[in-house]
């Protein structure tokens, strides 16, 4: 199969609630562009993206990048749908998990804010029970900083996860009338110098290096499961 093209195995873990874990391989946009399944199943996506992508938030307009930069360096310039900053992807970092809950499903609430929360919370048990001791879920409004609205991980909203005053889980929202598709990142290293690079005008490096947490480590599989278990 070309390495352009998406790509997704059959379901790989299966839980007692009905968590559906399937992988899917294929560049940023392909990934992005995953429709939402109606069958009222609940899912988690491990996602890997094929080649490097700075990805937009759904309000953000494209001067933020600088194109010829982004283009000499093979970056693809990728728009998801749901909001917030600036996130940098490549084949091995961040690690990528969407996870799906339909309407109808106990996680799902109405309120767009605290549907963020228990998506959180699953993620800080499974940190917690692959080494990552001492994070917190993040349970008030968004946290704007001077860079938020340019770089996810300069601000932290509800649900997201702190490490040691870091954000190391970063999460965005998609809404559908099938239910709402949760888009996070974990960064294995925090390197904003990455993003920085293809940034029209990039924060000072400095305000960067600090707002970001990392797994290091550990290894998607062994991540995933704990938190698949912790959802179910």
């Amino acid at each position: 199969m070309p390495d352009h093209a998406p790509h997704v195995a059959a379901p790989i873990w299966s839980y007692a609630r009905r968590v559906i874990v399937e992988r899917h391989r294929g560049r940023a946009g392909e990934l992005h562009s995953l429709a939402l399944p109606d069958d009222g199943v609940r899912r988690v996506w491990v996602l890997e993206a094929t080649h490097p992508a700075v990805v937009l938030g759904s309000t953000q307009s494209d001067d933020v990048v600088d194109h010829r930069a982004a283009a000499a360096a093979g970056v693809e310039v990728v728009r998801r749908r749901s909001g917030g900053g600036a996130v940098w992807v490549a084949p091995d970092d961040p690690i990528w998990v969407d996870v799906v809950i339909p309407r109808g499903d106990p996680l799902w609430t109405d309120d767009v804010g605290h549907a963020f929360r228990p998506v959180g919370r699953a993620w800080s048990e499974a940190l917690e029970t692959v080494g990552v001791a001492g994070t917190v879920v993040h349970q008030g409004a968004m946290i704007r900083t001077d860079w938020s609205d340019l770089v996810c991980f300069s601000g932290t909203g509800p649900g997201e996860v702190l490490h040691h005053g870091r954000k190391i889980v970063g999460i965005s929202q998609r809404r559908s009338r099938s239910g709402a598709r949760f888009q996070c990142a974990i960064p294995r290293r925090w390197e904003p110098q990455r993003l920085c690079a293809v940034l029209r005008e990039p924060p000072p490096l400095a305000d960067l290096l600090h707002v970001g947490g990392e797994v290091g480590e550990v290894t998607t599989a062994d991540l995933v499961d704990a938190f698949v278990a912790a959802m179910a």
